[in-house]
């Protein structure tokens, strides 16, 4: 497999660095990505660099991911319009291990002799003084070429300015680059486009401080078709921690990609090959009613992220909306999910003593919860087969009971096919 070749019918080159091509060709090469471990959790804004890496290890070469303990401790100015908040040590270790976890679903940590490492560069700057710094890094790159990348122009143009801390960056990280061609051999480092500048910073250290060659490789920043920005909903992140980000979430977020959006994520998130992909968007276009891509696109990325049995429980959580699921799909729902599935429905809250001796069906539609707005409304319902509690069909003689609560405090209610209400019952 040809790295290269791959990648670029994946849309995933941006820029490459002369020469790349020709080492990936020649030997097995080491080339790395660093994340930021300011979150405990990496979120799919990360998954064009992780899939990158998975490419690069799929094709016989040796990736490693490097946490930035110390880089961390700084902030990338790249893309940010003011200084972030910095994290201490502990917190960033915590971190590192939790995106090490997330890591080894998609990177082989173990099979030889290309096996994933992951580094953090706390240790190796953490014994490196500010004075030996200046001398072994600082004198190799003047402040005109520092001065002269993007993302510090674009903050000096900005107004806000920038500390000389977040000036640095630049500088650290092209040690790292350093530090890792002489300590483990790697000759690459992979990133977003927007690193470009630090990566290329790195390549004229190795050549100025060590004599020695190196690579560069960036992948486009993520879009959406629409101008939105890929990853970001009304919430925020979405993140590839369950915690944050529940696996149902995660699947609607896939399933309801565009069509354009779709066709350009099936090749830059998932394994699929290029016949394959093909071969769906063809069926998709012939039946776009079905939504083929989303519906491949989504249980592939859902099952290696999280689970086939979570991927299994959000599509059935899916199908509740649209008049499939059971009574029993709705018991086995997580309280998180069902909340999830029915964020957008009309909600309403009664006392728990007004059902604690049963309440008439036709009382609790109107009068505790006016999901009717009047009792001949409700009965009319009732008699025509209209309402359902917890997805079944209810007739006038039901009473409602501490035996209709789903996880203890919730009653769903169906006024027709499609009007949904959840009732909150509090103590």
């Amino acid at each position: 497999m040809n790295l290269v070749e791959e990648l670029r019918w994946r849309g995933m080159i941006h820029d490459i660095m002369p020469g790349t091509e020709e080492q990936l060709a020649k030997e097995m090469t080491a080339a790395y990505i660093g994340y930021d471990p300011t979150s405990d959790s990496l979120h799919i804004g990360n998954l064009a660099s992780i899939m990158m890496l998975v490419h690069l290890q799929r094709a016989g070469h040796k990736p490693f991911a490097l946490v930035g303990g110390a880089t961390g401790m700084i902030g990338d100015p790249s893309g940010k319009s003011e200084e972030r908040v910095l994290l201490d040590e502990p917190t960033l270790r915590f971190n590192q291990i939790c995106i090490q976890k997330q890591l080894e679903k998609f990177l082989n940590f173990n099979v030889q002799p290309n096996a994933a490492e992951m580094v953090n560069n706390y240790d190796w700057t953490k014994d490196f003084s500010f004075l030996q710094f200046l001398r072994d890094v600082g004198k190799h790159l003047t402040v005109n070429y520092m001065m002269a990348k993007d993302s510090v122009k674009k903050r000096m143009e900005s107004g806000t300015g920038i500390s000389f801390t977040e000036f640095s960056y630049q500088l650290v990280q092209g040690y790292d680059f350093c530090w890792l061609y002489e300590h483990k051999n790697v000759k690459l480092q992979m990133g977003g486009s927007d690193q470009w500048g630090n990566i290329v910073t790195g390549t004229e250290l190795i050549r100025r401080k060590l004599g020695g060659e190196a690579f560069a490789l960036t992948c486009p920043l993520i879009t959406k078709s629409d101008g939105g920005k890929f990853g970001k909903t009304e919430e925020g992140n979405i993140w590839l921690d369950p915690q944050k980000t529940s696996p149902y979430k995660f699947y609607q977020f896939w399933i309801n990609t565009s069509d354009e959006d779709a066709a350009d994520f099936i090749r830059k998130f998932t394994l699929f090959s290029k016949e394959e992909i093909e071969l769906f968007t063809k069926q998709h276009n012939e039946a776009p009613h079905l939504r083929i891509l989303q519906k491949t696109l989504a249980k592939d990325i859902t099952i290696r992220v999280h689970s086939a049995d979570d991927y299994n429980a959000a599509l059935e959580a899916s199908e509740i909306l649209f008049g499939k699921g059971t009574t029993q799909t709705l018991k086995n729902l997580s309280e998180e999910t069902l909340l999830a599935v029915f964020e957008g429905v009309p909600q309403c809250e009664i006392k728990e003593n007004a059902i604690s001796e049963g309440l008439n069906i036709v009382d609790f539609l109107s009068e505790k919860t006016q999901i009717f707005d009047s009792k001949g409304e409700a009965r009319r319902m009732l008699k025509e087969g209209g309402v359902a509690i917890n997805k079944e069909k209810i007739a006038e003689s039901f009473l409602v009971t501490g035996a209709c609560l789903l996880k203890g405090k919730y009653i769903l209610v169906q006024k027709g096919k499609k009007n949904y209400f959840l009732v909150k019952v509090e103590s």
